[in-house]
């Protein structure tokens, strides 16, 4: 077999194997941490890592894979998304999938960009951690703001905000990141931006 076949094929299997990972994490506990009746995606992790590695094409099918393992808890395994789904299941849809295929494909890009752009290896590595953080940030982003946008004048949304005290639309978006942010953020921090960087290493090692 080719370097060229075999390197086509090894990250074939990666991306089978992150793409298994978010499967799994999405349908058991250790993909969301649960916190009133919004979830936490620990799931984000896998599907950084992805982006980082594999570049940004597999970072959106990664965020498909997220979104649509999102999408199918609206249908009555998840409280909050099947809420939602009650209301308008049009813009849920819009709110689960297409916004985390931008995340993951977001990621890689500024991974790519970064990685491309910065001389020295001390330099270089910033990359990591910079695009480990932008996935949380990007998908908190994008999944808040198109809550507000599509379900902010609904009873649902406007109970939530009587109950974190809110008193508006943008005071009850800042609360929210706060408390979905800071948790996805150090999580990838810290291990999606090891974990890449040690499969980026290991890739080059076999010249992939």
């Amino acid at each position: 077999m080719s370097n060229k076949k075999m390197s086509k094929l090894v990250k074939f299997t990666q991306l089978a194997v992150l793409a298994a990972i978010v499967v799994v994490m999405s349908f058991t506990p250790l993909g969301y941490l649960k916190i009133g009746p919004l979830s936490i995606a620990l799931v984000i992790i896998p599907v950084v890592t992805g982006a980082i590695v594999l570049g940004p094409g597999a970072g959106a099918f990664m965020g498909l894979v997220f979104g649509v393992t999102s999408f199918a808890q609206c249908f009555g395994m998840d409280a909050f998304g099947t809420t939602l789904m009650s209301i308008n299941p049009f813009f849920t849809f819009i709110m689960c999938i297409p916004t985390r295929v931008l995340a993951g494909f977001l990621c890689g890009l500024i991974f790519k960009g970064m990685s491309g752009a910065l001389s020295g290896k001390k330099s270089a590595e910033l990359s990591y951690p910079v695009a480990a953080v932008s996935g949380p940030v990007f998908n908190t982003l994008f999944f808040m703001s198109s809550l507000i946008l599509f379900f902010g004048k609904t009873d649902f949304i406007q109970n939530m905000m009587a109950d974190t005290g809110a008193e508006n639309l943008l005071m009850f978006f800042v609360i929210m990141i706060g408390v979905n942010g800071i948790v996805e953020i150090l999580s990838c921090l810290v291990v999606a931006s090891a974990l890449s960087k040690a499969l980026s290493v290991a890739n080059k090692k076999m010249r992939i």
